[in-house]
């Protein structure tokens, strides 16, 4: 891991905005192996690399206003540069001088002193001319929600009448939710330890196992984390384990498992008396779903595989299969900006073909009368309630299942359950319920 100086906070920014928004690398590997002396630039620079993620479309739409002409290829790291001073001034609470002479001696840091003056110049051309600009931008919904064209023309059909909420609340920092360990505490002695150490929370009235809390903080100042008492877990994938439900000494499958809360959730659910198969493609995947388990005091079988040739080689069948399958994760960018820089349009066929090949996959090892959760955390029609349709089509000893009707009432789609971002504080997910014939 590389460790930097505060001096690098704003080149060392545009460099990894540079690998995530033309290299194609996810912000989470990025940001893995970066860290500054003083534990506050770090988290200064993750804030400025994820806010320029979040509104790159914005801010590069913004800079092509700015330049008299765009930077060359081999200069994207100075058009990253700027997009992250662009950001400082207008989405962080850096003061302005601060952010522009730290942005402008970034070009230095890059050995680009050449562009020093240019820099300058247009971060404060920028300034002068902050309302005009931002009523062009405004005119657009892509530049507006800074947002990529092909997935607004994807939500628009689906979503009348909510698309700007869908849009605006993406944008939004996400809230940061506990899932409760329920072996070891009940959640009203957990909120018990919160108001001893003075966090702000709420109890989640839709899943008995969440807490939300007021605002973030580091993991190893929540009460009994070390000791397995809770997990960081958006509430809306803490609904999995309370719908699909397994019951003690059941043989249950989670697919795609990493990095492994869902399968804590199933086990905590049951007291640890199921018999888990957790699934994960990434043998490194694997071993994070490892260290969760152990955190926790939980026991699992993990198979490093791909999931469909997994299946496939299955002699004995399954009571209950949680099926997280890939998708496009459009419906967590408020937690992963990044995402908005690097799915594609062409993603989707792509994506709809995996998840049918393991849904059917699934299916077969599903014993009579069990159950089998579809899910995903995307909010796409395609990936979703479209999936279920077909899969119901084809597939004659499957039947749907109601969901409870207080997800009912909060549900964006005709069959199964869709939550978009923000309702309820979730993120945007969606479940449908199947068993299978006896």
């Amino acid at each position: 891991m590389a460790l930097f100086n505060a001096q690098k906070i704003r080149s060392q920014a545009a460099q990894s905005l540079h690998t995530i928004a033309f290299e194609g690398q996810s912000s989470s590997d990025v940001l893995a192996n970066i860290e500054f002396e003083n534990p506050s630039d770090t988290s200064l620079y993750k804030a400025i690399v994820l806010g320029s993620c979040r509104y790159f479309e914005r801010l590069d739409a913004l800079s092509h206003l700015l330049l008299r002409k765009p930077f060359k290829p081999k200069d994207r790291d100075l058009l990253c540069l700027l997009i992250v001073g662009l950001y400082q001034l207008e989405y962080s609470r850096v003061p302005d001088h601060a952010a522009i002479s730290e942005t402008v001696d970034g070009c230095r840091q890059l050995k680009k002193e050449w562009a020093t003056k240019l820099l300058n110049g247009v971060l404060r051309s920028y300034l002068r001319q902050k309302e005009a600009l931002a009523q062009q931008l405004d005119h657009h919904w892509d530049t507006k929600f800074s947002f990529p064209e092909w997935l607004i023309k994807r939500i628009k059909p689906h979503y009348k009448g909510q698309v700007e909420q869908i849009l605006e609340q993406s944008n939004q920092q996400a809230p940061m939710s506990l899932r409760i360990n329920r072996m070891k505490t009940s959640r009203a002695d957990f909120c018990r330890s919160l108001d001893e150490v003075g966090l702000g929370y709420s109890e989640h009235p839709l899943v008995s196992s969440a807490v939300v809390l007021d605002q973030a903080v580091p993991v190893l100042s929540l009460p009994g984390f070390e000791q397995g008492m809770c997990s960081v877990q958006d509430v809306a994938a803490q609904l999995a384990a309370q719908l699909l439900a397994p019951k003690p000494d059941q043989k249950v499958l989670d697919a795609c498992a990493a990095p492994g809360g869902k399968s804590a959730h199933l086990l905590e659910f049951t007291d640890n008396r199921i018999q888990l198969d957790a699934v994960d493609i990434d043998p490194i995947r694997c071993f994070r779903i490892q260290e969760n388990l152990e955190r926790l005091e939980l026991s699992a079988t993990i198979h490093d595989s791909d999931v469909t040739r997994f299946l496939h080689n299955q002699t004995d069948h399954y009571d209950a299969i949680l099926l997280d399958v890939p998708c496009s994760a459009t419906g967590v960018i408020r937690r992963h900006p990044d995402i908005k820089l690097l799915r594609r349009d062409s993603d989707i066929a792509e994506l709809q073909q995996i998840q049918n090949e393991i849904l059917d996959a699934a299916w077969t090892a599903l014993k009579p009368g069990g159950k089998l959760l579809y899910a995903t955390c995307s909010i796409l029609f395609e990936e979703n309630e479209q999936q279920i349709t077909a899969f119901l089509d084809r597939t004659h000893s499957a039947n749907l299942v109601d969901l409870p009707e207080a997800l009912v009432a909060i549900s964006h789609a005709q069959l199964g359950c869709q939550i978009i971002p923000g309702t309820g504080s979730m993120d945007g997910f969606y479940y449908a319920l199947l068993q299978k014939s006896s």
